[in-house]
């Protein structure tokens, strides 16, 4: 498997239709091959654990289970749908994405695993929500609607999808964490400000989180970012003192 794994969750457990899925990747993506894996009669490959797009092979296996109840999960996501909680509690089934890969391009991999979840909402009216990598967790109406700019360029990509970005008090003042970078930077962003309003501080994590998804971990412990030569910010490698020793690219205007 690829590093991302994403879990579909449904309303009540249902098998994918994997004819109806490679179509509708097709119908979404028409850039993007998609194919059924294997070889036998459609209706007998209906139910196929893979498929084939993008030139990679990528499991879709259904599960007639809940996933485990994860209450960090649910009330991040809640910060941003009040109805999180609720739509986690309710479902009865999931279906597990991933790419079956040993490709080592995150990027790549996370858009293929997108394009094939929107497809897979679009086909089954019984997705409730996805929860991305253990990480980040998305209603599905938000997925069908971001996933549609899965193989967007730079900067546009579906990253919000894949990264939560959170505020939280600190002693500098204000300051704002990303979940779910790592996966394709190695470490989280924690950044601290004394100086800048909530809005500006989420937007300036935000660049960095999509400067870093399309280039990976090419941010070392002493360099500096900014929107332009005045404004500039270091960065160290650290393991945060606030959030359980995660390890984090740390920037800071103040003394923190």
């Amino acid at each position: 498997m690829s590093r991302f794994l994403a879990m579909v969750l449904l309303e009540t457990p249902a098998t994918p239709d994997m004819v109806a899925l490679s179509q509708a990747i097709r119908a979404r993506h028409p850039e993007l091959p998609a194919e059924l894996d294997g070889e036998g009669a459609v209706n007998d490959r209906r139910e196929s654990p893979t498929i084939r797009c993008g030139g990679e092979l990528i499991a879709v296996m259904p599960m007639p289970a809940p996933i485990p109840d994860d209450f960090a999960l649910w009330s991040r996501a809640s910060t941003i749908w009040p109805q999180a909680k609720a739509v986690a509690a309710r479902h009865r089934g999931h279906v597990i994405v991933s790419v079956i890969s040993k490709n080592e391009r995150p990027l790549v991999n996370a858009r293929l695993t997108t394009a094939v979840i929107g497809a897979l909402i679009a086909t089954m009216p019984q997705c409730c929500a996805v929860v991305w990598n253990g990480k980040v967790a998305r209603s599905a109406d938000q997925w069908l609607e971001l996933s549609s700019q899965s193989f967007a360029p730079f900067p546009d990509y579906p990253s919000s999808l894949w990264i939560d970005i959170l505020p939280f008090r600190s002693k500098a003042g204000i300051g704002a964490v990303s979940m779910g970078l790592s996966a394709f930077a190695e470490r989280e962003i924690q950044f601290e400000s004394q100086k800048l309003p909530l809005e500006t501080l989420l937007n300036k994590v935000d660049g960095l989180a999509v400067y870093l998804v399309e280039h990976g971990a090419v941010i070392k412990d002493g360099d500096t970012f900014g929107g332009d030569a005045r404004e500039r910010f270091s960065v160290r490698h650290k393991d945060s003192d606030q959030f359980e020793g995660l390890p984090v690219l740390f920037c800071s205007d103040g003394s923190a």
